[in-house]
């Protein structure tokens, strides 16, 4: 892939987020309320320039979580997630959806977006977060944490690392054997 970059999206809120026109992007986001303070004070003293490192720590941390909200092991709320996933690409033209896996606190999505990025995770998680609630029966209550993780694809390689990351996450957490047997993957096969 060859990139052209025609204008740059920027924003700050705890993150920096730059999102160019066109590029794909590698987007995590989290249930409301899993990352335990110390985590995230381990997370905040690496500081931005350590920013991958950060991210791993906070990743590991969840993919071995057995405490605090794991609202995505329910495969009813899984399955709402990756519906959402596939109509943003299929029905609504929002992005091109590269890859994607629902683990049991978060979620990592590999896309390129058609529209505005903040349009895209806005509505994910507003519709995840409704239907969610539904189904838990809980009314007014954060499901998502309110920011999300984002990164820029800068390469063709780098592309390939991001989404071998993404279906192999379900391997390495230790739930399959193969990311084919993850059902709330894109790497998914029945």
């Amino acid at each position: 892939m060859r990139y052209t970059v025609r204008a740059m999206v920027f924003y700050r809120r705890n993150l920096p987020h730059w999102h160019p026109e066109g590029r794909a992007i590698f987007l995590t986001w989290r249930l409301h309320g899993t990352l335990p303070e110390d985590v995230l004070r381990a997370v905040r003293n690496l500081g931005p320039k350590r920013a991958g490192h950060a991210f791993r720590l906070a990743d590991r941390f969840l993919d071995g979580a057995t405490s605090g909200p794991l609202w995505l092991k329910e495969p009813q709320i899984a399955d709402c997630v990756v519906a959402a996933l596939r109509r943003g690409e299929a029905e609504l033209l929002q992005y091109t959806l590269h890859a994607f896996v629902v683990m049991a606190n978060h979620v990592h999505v590999l896309l390129t977006p058609k529209i505005e990025l903040r349009r895209v995770t806005n509505g994910l998680k507003g519709v995840t977060a409704h239907d969610a609630n539904r189904i838990l029966r809980r009314k007014a209550m954060p499901f998502w944490q309110v920011e999300s993780f984002d990164h820029w694809v800068r390469s063709n390689a780098q592309f390939d690392r991001i989404r071998a990351y993404i279906e192999n996450n379900p391997v390495h957490a230790g739930l399959v054997a193969r990311p084919q047997d993850w059902p709330w993957s894109s790497a998914y096969k029945k």
